[in-house]
């Protein structure tokens, strides 16, 4: 009997997942695409076509075609987009900020306050019904899946930048770059403290908090959660709060929010990780007034994701793409800035 040695799911910021087989030492020959779609459950052919054409299939770590015969102990290696979700999918007018388009994918600024994919609570509203709109006539998007062409999401307050494939093989590619950690992303952040260095390393696994499910928590003994890293570096220290740019090394849900708070540096207005509370400075009246002005200017985490680098699955060209922060964040740093420079309040 084939062995599944291990299946690797991304968490839910990641929308692909992996899957590890080993074959059988009684396998006969047979086509990878259909032993592949004979082991694994709700994936069409055509996705496993799509996925070998994207070179990610492989055998004994090599890449191999669709038509590749399976042979005994052979090791197989597949990384997917994440398997469709079963709720309608409605096409809805609202406009969205289209970055970048071409015949294969679709770069967007993504507004604070607009949800990625239809889900539990969110059925409709959200990106994905704005992109099912605009590409109405693509059949990716027609076909009933919630999450079609995804492979990353952000936070609903997180605003910034998203790629969308818009067919197949595009999906696969891009899947296999952000396993890989092939991508550049980097966010800037707004937070609570200033750092004793210019830059720094937050390592510590991330899982479901055990106490409260809508939050995930930092297990520093790295029994439990999964693997983190984010690299920060101080753009600008503002007294009581610095602004700073955050890379990600691996994608956990709600990574860079919930790794600052582990150090005592919460994202600026952060509720669901403690930023929403006046956690350094004075007890001044007035300056208490400033901050809760600040948080009404912003009413969300002060969280953008402000770049993103990949390869084009076609061209293999290196993309690269940038945003300015968006205006609540940059009126809030402004007004931190004068602060500062008066110390006025």
């Amino acid at each position: 009997m084939d062995k599944f040695d291990t299946i690797e799911t991304s968490d839910s910021s990641e929308l692909y997942e992996h899957h590890r087989i080993i074959a059988d030492k009684g396998q006969s020959l047979l086509r990878i695409d259909k032993f592949l779609y004979q082991k694994l459950d709700s994936i069409s052919r055509s996705k496993i076509q799509a996925a070998a054409q994207a070179g990610n299939i492989l055998v004994n770590e090599k890449p191999v075609r669709s038509n590749y015969k399976v042979k005994p102990d052979d090791i197989i290696s597949i990384v997917l987009p994440h398997p469709p979700h079963e709720l309608e999918l409605i096409p809805e007018d609202i406009p969205i900020n289209i970055v970048y388009e071409d015949d294969v994918l679709i770069v967007v600024n993504k507004e604070a306050g607009m949800v990625v994919h239809p889900g539990h609570g969110n059925y409709g509203g959200t990106l994905v019904n704005a992109l099912a709109y605009h590409l109405k006539d693509n059949p990716l998007f027609s076909g009933g899946d919630t999450r079609p062409g995804l492979v990353h999401r952000i936070d609903k307050d997180t605003s910034g930048l998203l790629v969308i494939a818009k067919n197949e093989v595009c999906l696969s590619h891009l899947a296999k770059q952000f396993f890989e950690r092939k991508t550049d992303r980097k966010y800037v952040a707004l937070v609570w403290g200033s750092f004793d260095e210019d830059e720094g390393t937050i390592e510590g696994n991330i899982g479901r908090n055990i106490r409260d499910r809508l939050k995930m928590q930092v297990f520093p003994d790295g029994n439990e959660g999964k693997y983190a890293v984010t690299h920060y570096k101080v753009i600008k220290s503002l007294g009581y709060v610095s602004l700073i740019e955050c890379k990600l090394e691996t994608g956990r849900t709600h990574q860079i929010r919930v790794h600052l708070a582990y150090i005592g540096h919460p994202i600026f207005n952060d509720e669901r990780y403690g930023g929403h509370e006046i956690l350094k400075g004075t007890t001044f009246t007035k300056y208490k007034q400033f901050v809760n002005n600040c948080f009404k200017i912003i009413p969300r985490q002060a969280l953008h994701a402000m770049t993103l680098g990949f390869t084009h699955p076609v061209t293999g060209e290196n993309m690269f793409f940038s945003t300015e922060l968006p205006d609540d964040m940059q009126t809030v740093v402004d007004k931190w800035e004068k602060y500062i420079e008066g110390r006025e309040i």
